[in-house]
């Protein structure tokens, strides 16, 4: 098994802000989610909008998808998700952890202290601590993350190989890496793919999920002080 990049078990990274606004995506230059997956299931924005970046953060996803389309005519770059408020995280972490109960046959009301426990670990694999502490934010709600999948010239979602937000050992991003069948080698072809354009426009994957890249942020910086600890690399995104 593929281990999880959690930043809560990583060093700590500073964060100098450099006060970047947020920026709404055009979407008419990408493929979009509709409606949007948080949306529909309750989150409250605030009135505000799922679909901005960060300046600098929109400025680099734009420089992938000329990217792309340079290699790849017709592609797309489809936005599943980029900013997130602390609330919609918090809310979208209750959320999960419900599913979880549900998918497992629990009755939430009788759950003993250790299946909360096992739950609430298998919760936070996969999603952020929805933490109001200014030092360790979320990464969506710093406006430095985005979740993403890649569409064909036929306006299709590629299949990767699990759903985006899926609770699975498979959605980590080298699942498939030593696969053996042909349906399972373009799985994680499809995704390093996606991880090569990102990451030529400075991007960072998430190795605990295959759609998840960021730019800025601690996450970012985490990873690139792991590829080379020389670069001493900080955060300029703290929370929006």
């Amino acid at each position: 098994m593929v281990a999880i990049a959690k930043l809560e078990d990583c060093p700590k990274i500073t964060i100098q802000e450099c006060g970047e606004p947020l920026i709404a995506i055009p979407l008419e230059k990408f493929a979009v989610t509709t409606p949007h997956p948080y949306e529909k299931l309750g989150a409250n924005y605030g009135g505000r909008s799922p679909y901005y970046l960060r300046q600098g953060v929109l400025k680099a996803l734009i420089a992938a998808q000329s990217k792309l389309q340079e290699d790849y005519s017709g592609w797309q770059i489809e936005i599943f998700d980029a900013y997130r408020p602390v609330e919609v995280q918090q809310f979208m972490v209750d959320y999960t952890f419900a599913s979880v109960v549900r998918d497992r046959r629990l009755n939430l009301q009788k759950l003993s202290a250790q299946q909360r426990q096992s739950i609430w670990e298998q919760v936070y694999k996969f999603w952020a601590v929805p933490s109001l502490d200014p030092r360790t934010p979320p990464p969506h709600s710093t406006g430095a993350a985005v979740d993403i999948t890649l569409v064909d010239h036929r306006g299709e979602t590629l299949d990767m190989g699990s759903e985006i937000d899926e609770i699975s050992p498979r959605s980590h991003s080298n699942y498939y890496a030593n696969s053996k069948t042909k349906e399972r080698r373009q799985y994680h072809a499809r995704r390093e793919l996606l991880h090569q354009i990102m990451r030529k426009a400075g991007f960072r994957r998430n190795p605990g999920e295959w759609w998840h890249f960021s730019l800025g942020d601690r996450m970012w910086a985490w990873l690139c002080n792991r590829e080379n600890p020389a670069n001493n690399a900080i955060a300029r995104y703290g929370r929006f």
